[in-house]
């Protein structure tokens, strides 16, 4: 299975050299695939309600947009106020969703199950609560269960 950048980069790049070998076309073949695809889209929208895009195809339609001259926006589903639109919700998903630094913290579960064992058997160093832990299935560091220990003010 591809990555999903890595599937993206691939298709980003196939369209690229799609279009080097457009450019290398006599005109008139390029016409007439323009009519075929003009064809095929107009036929397409007939039987689609609202077409479902990735990112990669709203880069690719945002920047070919702008070389477009403005009557020829009449009738495309990407208008200058789809292309607003979707800035807006790249904008309004950074800063909703600021990114978190460091490790994610532990869970009250495990916190609570280490202070617990530490409670019950005294004499188990922060070593044996780990080992103990792994035995029962729950993945977590030796020195987290340490630090754990210490703020709860468990030798």
């Amino acid at each position: 299975m591809i990555d999903g950048w890595r599937y993206d980069c691939y298709l980003i790049f196939c369209q690229l050299l799609g279009w080097l070998v457009l450019l290398t076309r006599r005109s008139a073949t390029n016409n007439a695939e323009l009519l075929v695809l003009r064809h095929e889209v107009a036929v397409l929208r007939r039987q689609v309600a609202r077409p479902q895009m990735d990112w990669a195809d709203r880069a690719v339609l945002a920047a070919l947009s702008r070389m477009l001259p403005r009557p020829f926006w009449r009738g495309r589903f990407v208008q200058p106020a789809t292309l607003l639109r979707w800035h807006r919700d790249l904008v309004r998903r950074r800063w909703r969703d600021p990114h978190r630094r460091g490790r994610p913290g532990v869970a009250l579960e495990i916190r609570a199950l280490v202070l617990r064992l530490a409670r019950e058997n005294p004499t188990w160093g922060y070593r044996r609560v780990h080992g103990e832990l792994g035995r029962l299935g729950y993945k977590i560091g030796a020195s987290t269960v340490w630090a754990t220990l210490q703020r709860a003010g468990r030798p």
